[in-house]
């Protein structure tokens, strides 16, 4: 039996998820893992517990994101862990199904819409909506989509980066790259390998990046121990890494962003055009945490960029937002749902 639930808005990121509840705000926060018996199917455990186990589990247990770039790459898994989520964030027993937006990269296809659309109702919701991670992420930065002005925002989540620019309600010029956060880690371990002789683990990397990663070159240099495996002897060791050095692994990627942003710019109506170089770009995600990334953006576009208040939270904040005003956004033909 159904027993009372809430309106809910899912942030179904690649590498974490965020549940907004109405009336409460953020509820829930953590990685998008879950560990599977290779075996037996059974599911083991679902995000922070999860994500402790990735590389360190035995040949039988594995630990796996369901979503790779955005999109759903393995539907069932992908149903228990948003099961999961909604159970842990409104109860397991509800009067009634809650509603549940749910955001998407700007460029899925149909076919990955659907598969989020379907896998949500699947979860236990009795009313599927979908909304693009741009307008989520302006929604959740406090921006008044519905003007006749134009606003910037650059989503940079785990999987991919989404920017648009957003005048009365809808996108006027957006695209979506498959370079975000993850690429970042990446590149880390790649140039581990291949400057140090050193193999590190996916914690490793995103460690080196949220401590000392920069995408920006005249800044203080800072260090930090690194413990990994040397790949000549194969036996563990620990070297310290520079904040130059992080520098000049993600380089390739920051620019891969900042291209997307100046390709956006130069299709974006002159009038438009204007309000963003007055008001400035807005920048959102966690991937924008990265230090100096707004400063290589401002930099190369000569427009200034400010990271959101909250960024990791605003696409989660917007989601549930966006859910509470679902009859006019339907109306005016800003948002498809299924029920």
């Amino acid at each position: 039996m159904w027993f009372y639930g809430s309106d809910i808005g899912i942030d179904l990121g690649t590498a974490s998820v965020l549940v907004y509840k109405k009336g409460q705000g953020i509820v829930l926060q953590e990685p998008s893992v879950v560990a599977v018996d290779k075996f037996s199917g059974e599911i083991l455990a679902v995000g922070e517990e999860a994500r402790r186990m990735i590389g360190k589990t035995p040949q039988h247990i594995e630990a796996i994101r369901p979503l790779k770039e955005g999109v759903i790459s393995n539907f069932d898994v992908t149903e228990r862990m948003i099961r999961y989520f909604i159970e842990k964030s409104v109860g397991r027993h509800w009067f009634r199904k809650p509603r549940i937006a749910v955001c998407v990269p700007g460029k899925v296809t149909e076919v990955e819409r659907r598969a989020v659309e379907e896998t949500t109702r699947i979860a236990g919701a009795s009313r599927v909506y979908i909304i693009e991670e741009p307008m989520a992420a302006a929604i959740g930065a406090g921006i008044e989509i519905n003007r006749a002005r134009g606003s910037m925002v650059v989503d940079i989540g785990g999987g991919t980066t989404d920017i648009a620019v957003i005048s009365l309600g809808g996108n006027v010029v957006s695209t979506s790259i498959k370079m975000a956060g993850n690429n970042f880690d990446d590149a880390i371990v790649r140039y581990m390998k291949k400057k140090h002789n050193m193999l590190i683990g996916e914690r490793t990397a995103e460690s080196l990046k949220i401590n000392i990663g920069t995408a920006y070159s005249d800044t203080a240099v800072v260090t930090m121990d690194v413990s990994g495996r040397n790949l000549i002897n194969g036996l563990p060791a620990q070297i310290k890494v520079t904040s130059d050095e992080m520098n000049e692994a993600m380089m390739e990627c920051s620019l891969a962003i900042v291209d997307a942003v100046h390709y956006v710019l130069e299709r974006t109506p002159p009038e438009l055009a204007a309000d963003i170089s007055e008001r400035g770009i807005v920048m959102t995600g966690g991937g924008s945490l990265l230090y100096g990334l707004d400063k290589l953006i401002k930099e190369k576009t000569g427009i200034n960029a400010v990271i959101a208040d909250e960024a990791v939270s605003c696409v989660a904040i917007g989601t549930g937002k966006y859910i509470e005003y679902a009859t006019e956004y339907e109306k005016n033909g800003l948002m498809r749902s299924i029920g």
